[in-house]
C-alpha cells in the first residue's frame, strides 16, 4: 500500500493542500520513464499523486500552496550531487571536490602517476610508500609537490608500522616534515607513537578568528576499538612534554595539541585488502562513531572528528551504504589496483581482474612476519597463500633453518627459494646491509630472527614480483586483495569499464560516487512511497566527464 505523504505547516499540526500544476503526461510512475527520471539526481524531482492513487515523479510543472492545481502534490526532493555525499567538512578541509580517497598501495603501486590522477579528478590519494627505498620516496614526494602545489591540489603519503624499526620510522616522517608534505596516512598501527604526535603536532597554530589551524592533516586507518581510541583522543601529556624537551615541538604546538584529537580523520579498514582484521563495516563503523561522540563530548573538541569508510566498497550500492551508516568520507583500494595508472604489471592486472568475491585467502605478512599478522589476498590463480602459510608454521615449529628437517628443507628450496637457503641468506644481507644494517646484527646473534629474515624474503619478493611481472614467478604473485574487487569485477561486466583500458583512476572513482548517487536517491523516495524498482539499485557503470 503506497504512504500518504502530507507537507506540514511551521507548527506541525495541521494538514497544507498543495498541488502540482502540470501536463500528468509528464508524470512517470514506471518502466523505463521512471527509471530515467531516478537517474537524474541533478534535477529536482515532483512526488505527485495520479488519479489512480499512485506516487509518480516529474521534473516539470510547478507546486502550488492550494488544491487548484491539476494533481496532488506530495513535495520536492532536491537534487544529490555526488560532491554531496558524505560530510562536506571533508571536503573543506582537504581542498577536494568529493569525499573520496584513494588509499596506498605498498611499493607504489600508488604512485605518483595514480596520485595526480586522482588529485586531477578532485579526489584525495595517498602514495604507497611501504617497502620503497627513502631516496626513491623523497624523489616521488618531490615530484609530486611541483606537480600538485602550485594548483592547490591536495595528496598525501603512506607511514606504514614497522614496529621492529621505529628509528626508520622516525626518519621517514622527518623527510615528510621537511619536504611539507601535509597529509599523512598511518596505517598498520597498533599503537600511538611520538613521532606521529610530532608529524600531527607540528606547525599547529591559532587563526585570528582564534580557531586552532592544523598544518599537517593525519588519517589514522584503524581495524579495532583500541587501536582507534589513542587517536581519537588528545597525545598523552608525557609525549608532549618529551617532545618539547626534545626540540621536536614548541611549547605553543603542544599545548594546542593538547585541545585536539591526534587525528581528525580516522579511516575505518574493515574487509579489506592487505592488513584487515575482516571486520564487518556496518558494525565497525556505527562502533566508532559513538567513542567518537563519546570523546568529543569528554574532550570538548573545536570541531568533530571525520569518519571514513574503507574495506568492501567495490561497487556503488556498497559505497551508497557506507554513506548511510554515517561515513564522512569513503576510502577505496583493491578496485584501484586494477587502474590503468595501478604500477603493476599487466598480467598481475588480469589475474586482478579475473577475481571473483570469493577468491581471495589470509596469508602471513611480510613486515610482521614474525607477529603472525595475516593479510588478505588474492588466492585464485596463485599459490603464494599457501606457500607463505608454510613457511609461516616451519617458523612456528622449529627455531633454527638447521633445525629443519632435510626432506622439508629441500622442498622449499626447489619449489618457493628456487635456490639453496645460504644463497637466499647472501641476498638477504645485501638488502638489510644497505636498508637496516640493525637487522643483520641482530639475526647473527639470534638464529631464529636470522631464519625469519630468510623466510621474509620470499613474501617480500612476492610482493615486487607482480610489479615487476617475471612470468616464472607468475604463480608467487602476492596481490592483495579484498573481496571488494571481486563485487567490482562482476558490476563492471559488460561495461566500457570491463575493458582494463577504461579502468582509470577517475572513471572508477565517479561511477562508484555517480551510482550511490542514484541509490541514496532511490531510496529517498522508496521511503517517501513512491514504487521504486528493483532495477533503479542496479545501477550500471557509463563514461563520466
Amino acid at each position: 500500500m503506497t504512504s500518504t505523504l502530507f507537507p506540514l505547516t511551521p507548527a506541525g499540526n495541521r494538514e497544507v493542500a498543495c498541488s502540482w500544476d502540470g501536463d500528468p503526461a509528464d508524470v512517470a510512475c514506471h518502466g523505463p520513464a521512471l527509471l530515467d527520471r531516478l537517474a537524474n539526481v541533478r534535477s529536482p524531482l515532483h512526488i505527485v499523486r495520479l488519479p489512480s492513487g499512485t506516487l509518480g515523479l516529474t521534473t516539470r510543472g510547478v507546486i502550488r500552496q492550494d488544491a487548484a492545481g491539476r494533481l496532488p502534490a506530495h513535495g520536492t526532493v532536491p537534487p544529490l550531487y555526488p560532491e554531496w555525499l558524505g560530510n562536506r567538512q571533508f571536503q573543506e578541509a582537504h581542498h577536494t571536490r568529493f569525499g573520496y580517497v584513494i588509499g596506498e598501495m605498498a611499493h607504489a603501486i600508488s604512485g605518483p602517476r595514480m596520485v595526480k590522477a586522482a588529485a586531477e579528478a578532485g579526489m584525495l590519494a595517498f602514495l604507497g610508500t611501504a617497502g620503497v627505498v627513502p631516496d626513491r620516496v623523497e624523489r616521488m614526494i618531490r615530484d609530486l609537490g611541483d606537480a600538485l602545489d602550485p594548483a592547490g591540489r591536495s595528496w598525501g603519503v603512506n607511514l606504514i608500522s614497522m614496529p621492529d624499526a621505529r628509528d626508520f620510522e622516525s626518519a621517514m616522517v622527518t623527510r615528510y616534515l621537511q619536504h611539507g608534505v601535509r597529509r599523512m596516512c598511518a596505517s598498520a598501527f597498533r599503537e600511538l607513537t611520538s613521532d606521529i604526535v610530532r608529524y600531527a603536532c607540528t606547525g599547529l597554530a591559532v587563526t585570528p578568528a582564534g580557531v586552532i589551524r592544523r598544518r599537517h592533516h593525519l588519517f589514522a586507518k584503524v581495524s579495532r576499538i583500541e587501536v582507534a581510541r589513542p587517536f581519537m583522543t588528545p597525545p598523552p601529556a608525557a609525549m608532549l612534554d618529551a617532545l618539547v624537551r626534545a626540540g621536536a615541538l614548541t611549547a605553543a604546538e603542544a599545548d594546542l595539541g593538547a585541545r585536539l584529537p591526534v587525528a581528525e580523520d580516522v579511516t575505518l579498514e574493515a574487509d579489506s585488502a592487505g592488513h584487515t582484521d575482516n571486520r564487518p563495516l556496518a558494525v565497525l563503523l556505527p562502533r566508532v562513531a559513538m567513542l567518537r561522540d563519546e570523546l568529543t563530548h569528554r574532550y570538548r573538541f573545536p570541531r568533530p572528528i571525520r569518519l571514513g569508510a574503507a574495506g568492501g566498497l567495490g561497487t556503488p550500492n556498497a559505497v551508497a551504504a557506507a554513506f548511510s551508516l554515517g561515513a564522512d568520507y569513503v576510502l577505496t583500494g583493491s578496485v584501484n589496483q586494477v587502474a590503468v595508472e595501478a604500477s603493476v604489471s599487466d598480467e598481475a592486472k588480469a589475474m586482478l581482474a579475473a577475481a571473483d568475491v570469493t577468491d581471495t585467502a589470509m596469508a602471513p605478512s611480510g613486515d610482521m612476519f614474525e607477529l603472525g599478522v595475516r593479510v588478505q589476498v588474492l588466492q585464485r590463480g596463485t599459490l603464494y597463500p599457501a606457500r607463505a602459510r608454510l613457511l609461516r608454521e616451519l617458523y612456528a615449529t622449529y627455531d633454527t633453518l638447521d633445525d629443519l628437517p632435510p626432506r622439508r628443507r629441500e622442498q622449499i628450496e626447489r619449489e618457493i627459494f628456487r635456490a639453496p637457503l645460504e644463497e637466499i641468506w647472501s641476498r638477504t644481507e645485501d638488502f638489510f646491509r644497505e636498508q637496516r644494517p640493525a637487522e643483520l646484527l641482530r639475526a647473527r646473534n639470534d638464529p631464529r630472527h636470522r631464519m625469519a629474515l630468510v623466510f621474509r624474503w620470499y613474501l617480500g619478493s612476492s610482493a615486487r614480483w607482480p610489479i615487476d611481472g617475471p612470468m616464472d614467478r607468475r604463480a608467487d604473485f602476492q596481490l592483495w586483495c579484498g573481496p571488494a574487487l571481486g563485487g567490482f569485477n562482476a558490476w563492471a561486466a559488460g561495461s566500457f569499464l570491463e575493458d582494463p583500458r577504461e579502468r582509470t583512476v577517475e572513471q572508477i572513482g565517479k561511477n562508484l560516487l555517480e551510482g550511490a548517487a542514484v541509490i541514496v536517491r532511490a531510496q529517498q523516495f522508496r521511503a517517501m512511497g513512491v514504487g521504486v524498482p528493483a532495477a533503479a539499485f542496479a545501477v550500471r557503470p557509463r563514461r563520466l566527464t
